[in-house]
């Protein structure tokens, strides 16, 4: 099987331990979205074991916590489909009114364009969860 997130990072690693990593997706349209990829290939949840469940969904509100206080966004999504990458992952994704597809998913048709000056504004807010993400998820976990 050729699977992306077995033969990529996903993005810029933010943090990474034996069993899982968080990236920080390029996605132009999308500042700040995160990925918390499991690193062995596991299609579903369900396939891991209770305590790795947890540490799992431990990172994910660690980086939803930073995202929220350093971006403020309007609304946060997090959304683990699996339909085209069938690997255990998590987008933290931070929402706002006024981004190019709010209400709808990211992965909708687009409803307005969003101005580039804005887009870099926000990208500017992500690099600083950077290190709240790392030093939140050390904490947690021990650091790496």
């Amino acid at each position: 099987m050729d699977c992306v997130f077995c033969r990529e990072d996903g993005g810029e690693v933010l943090w990474k331990d034996d069993v899982m990593r968080v990236v920080l997706a390029d996605e132009p349209d999308w500042p700040g979205l995160c990925r918390v990829i499991w690193n062995a290939h596991v299609a579903e949840m369900s396939d891991l074991s209770d305590d790795d469940r947890i540490r799992v969904m431990t990172a994910v509100n660690i980086v939803e916590r930073a995202m929220r206080r350093v971006l403020v966004p309007d609304k946060m999504n997090l959304a683990s489909p699996g339909n085209q990458v069938p690997h255990v992952h998590w987008h933290v994704i931070p929402r706002f009114t006024n981004d190019s597809r709010f209400p709808l998913p990211i992965w909708a048709p687009r409803q307005r364009t969003v101005s580039e000056v804005l887009l870099s504004r926000r990208r500017v807010q992500a690099t600083l969860m950077v290190e709240q993400i790392r030093n939140e998820l050390n904490q947690a976990f021990g650091v790496q």
